[in-house]
């Protein structure tokens, strides 16, 4: 395995800089360089500090798929996407892998009287999306929308705001939030 390509490469998917690895690992910037060059081959201690910094455990930074070629991902089949389940709800992230994704981009499935909570969400960003199946019940702080097959939103989501599927049939929803929460 190659180490110092390893490391680089999973620096530059976490978005980081030389720099500020360096900073955030207590090591000088020329440590990094020369690991990353292959010009020193770091203890087992030594990277364990340097991956702190990222933060990634040697069991992870040993075991995980690192793109050798640093080419980034641009085509995600059906079966890489991430599910992710909240509750009955199943959510779907498009674009996992992608470095420094700035972007958070769902394809969510709200099985018949389902929903994302009695508690309303509220975080920084904007939300938008596009019912592309069934019916869905979308509140924005004390606005109630009954959403339609190929009805879409946008909002800042600093609102107070609400996803339920009130109805008999599953409703499918794509959407996309800024900034990447997921």
């Amino acid at each position: 395995m190659d180490v110092g390509l390893r490391l680089q490469s999973i620096r530059k998917q976490k978005g980081l800089s030389q720099r500020e690895l360096a900073k955030r690992a207590g090591v000088t910037n020329s440590t990094i360089s020369m690991i990353e060059k292959n010009s020193v081959s770091p203890s087992i201690s030594s990277l364990k500090k340097v991956l702190a910094g990222i933060p990634m455990s040697l069991v992870e930074f040993f075991s995980l798929e690192a793109e050798q070629d640093n080419q980034v991902q641009v085509v995600y089949r059906a079966s890489e996407l991430t599910d992710i389940h909240s509750g009955a709800i199943t959510m779907k992230l498009i674009g996992k892998a992608h470095p420094s994704r700035a972007i958070c981009f769902l394809d969510e499935t709200y099985p018949p009287h389902s929903d994302t909570g009695l508690e309303m969400y509220a975080h920084e960003g904007e939300e938008t999306g596009m019912l592309v199946e069934g019916r869905l019940e979308l509140t924005v702080g004390d606005e109630v929308f009954i959403l339609e097959s190929g009805d879409s939103y946008y909002f800042e989501s600093s609102k107070p705001h609400r996803f339920r599927n009130p109805f008999d049939q599953p409703a499918r929803l794509i959407s996309a939030t800024t900034p990447a929460n997921f």
